[in-house]
């Protein structure tokens, strides 16, 4: 490997820096648009939302400036002393800072208000980077998996006890990263599978089989768990006489207590298959032992925990959340409409996104966004200000230019020679998908409202600079490789 005397400046990815700028562009505008009172041109008045906004973006620009000129490789030298002083100051933070809206999250610095989850994220990432680029490191290893978990958990379970959901749920999207880089299939399946479990189960819970005393929910995923299990012998084991035997066994005999139930003697029809799963857990551990296959006790472990996770996930729902994060999950499955209470906000921003029809309303016009109906309409719910004032054609472009962003990256991520540049890479990526898809599916009404920000739309200095921070960061890593090759 040669280094060349190239020019920073001729090795950066302009592309994503120009995509960056139109969207910084954009969101100032959305913020001005969505925090505006009649009567008032001066954006730039540092006493207003568009103001302040203003001036986080300019301190944007000089910190993703400062994070050019760093040498790319003290991101891999630094990168554990960052996540551990990272780790430090969200430990902090549940101890010093001050109740805001029920969680403990921001840090008060004079005029400032700092919320550290936003900075961890970029840290995890340069953390997992680290562990992945080690010579030893085989994500197919148990012990090695398990470390980048733990990479991934320690700071989601700091964040929640500062009582901010949301945010740690992001760190979900750091999964994603792991399955390009190998992590096995089944792992992101079986995540899939519990948040189908979950909506299945909650959902449908309380609405019964024609006559019969069988709750839909439960039976409904009992039944996908004895598919689930019957496909993966297949697919792992490409054997067709016990998949015919797990599959087409389980599907006769539910048939048959169907039949008793609806017509002879009515009964929980989900009693027969416990006794199913029972089996299937007794017909797996048989073919292992014949077999001399791990392969089988591996799907039976998938049966149990998913049978163990139906109920847990009850019990969780019901006793554990709070009663304003039940009633949003019921209100996202249609189980409750509740347009006045945990319903509103999402109620608002559809009528202010329908209401901008085609083109829209035009900049500083929209109605439902200058009377305040839409609640945190200049933060979470950003996006409602610009189907309102922007309509279809300004949403798409909004869109648009995201998917470009993320493509890119995508890209760059790709022509990483290094695993530790490739690994950042993908996380930045897989960070931005997540905020994107949550962030507008909840305004939309398609995913729970959760409160996370709309990459560099949302109105703060927090999420702005720490979108900044990992983005900047992996694009002086890329301009290092450049440089080196």
């Amino acid at each position: 490997m040669v280094t060349r005397n190239v020019s920073l400046w001729k090795t950066l990815d302009w592309v994503t820096i120009v995509i960056y700028l139109l969207l910084i562009v954009g969101g100032w505008f959305s913020v001005c648009g969505a925090s505006y009172d009649y009567g008032d041109r001066d954006f730039l008045d540092f006493s207003t939302r568009a103001g302040k906004q203003f001036m986080w973006i300019i301190c944007s620009f000089g910190l993703g400036f400062i994070l050019l000129m760093l040498e790319d490789r003290m991101y891999d030298m630094f990168s554990y002393i960052i996540y551990i002083g990272m780790i430090l100051l969200l430990v902090v933070t549940i101890f010093i800072a001050p109740d805001t809206k029920g969680s403990r999250s921001w840090l008060i610095l004079g005029p400032v208000s700092l919320q550290p989850a936003e900075f961890a994220k970029f840290a995890t990432a340069l953390a997992l980077a680290k562990c992945m680029n080690a010579y030893s490191f085989n994500i197919k290893r148990w012990k090695c998996f398990m470390s980048l978990v733990a990479l991934i958990l320690l700071p989601m379970l700091l964040i929640i006890a500062q009582k901010e959901t949301g945010s740690a749920l992001v760190y979900l999207a750091f999964f994603l990263m792991l399955y390009r880089e190998g992590m096995p299939g089944v792992i992101l399946f079986s995540g899939v599978c519990a948040v189908v479990y979950f909506v299945v189960g909650i959902r449908f819970d309380q609405i019964f089989i024609a006559d019969t005393p069988t709750p839909i929910g439960e039976f409904a995923v009992l039944l996908m768990v004895l598919l689930f299990s019957g496909g993966m012998v297949w697919v792992y084991k490409k054997k067709w006489g016990p998949t015919r035997n797990i599959i087409g066994g389980s599907a006769l005999v539910l048939l048959i207590a169907y039949l008793v139930s609806e017509y002879i003697v009515h009964f929980n029809l989900v009693w027969v298959e416990w006794g199913l799963c029972a089996v299937l857990v007794g017909y797996l551990i048989y073919l292992s032992l014949s077999e001399r296959q791990r392969t089988y006790v591996l799907i039976g472990l998938f049966t149990v925990i998913s049978i163990g996770f139906l109920y847990s996930s009850d019990y969780v729902f019901n006793n554990i959340l709070e009663p304003h994060q039940q009633v949003r999950i019921k209100v996202v499955l249609g189980m409750e409409e509740d347009l006045a209470g945990a319903g509103y906000n999402v109620n608002q921003s559809k009528i202010a996104i329908g209401s901008g029809g085609l083109t829209g309303k035009g900049f500083l016009n929209g109605t439902q966004t200058k009377l305040k109906y839409v609640p945190e309409q200049d933060t979470d719910f950003i996006f409602c200000t610009v189907g309102e004032e922007q309509g279809f054609v300004g949403s798409a472009a909004v869109l648009l230019l995201f998917l470009a962003l993320i493509l890119r990256l995508i890209s760059v991520s790709e022509r990483q020679p290094s695993t530790f540049g490739r690994v950042y890479g993908y996380s930045v990526v897989s960070i931005f998908l997540f905020h994107l898809f949550i962030n507008v599916g909840m305004v939309l009404g398609l995913t729970p409202v959760i409160g996370i920000p709309l990459p560099f739309f949302s109105y703060g200095g927090s999420s702005l600079w720490g979108f900044t921070i990992l983005l900047f960061i992996f694009l002086r890593i890329d301009a290092g490789r450049s440089r080196r090759l």
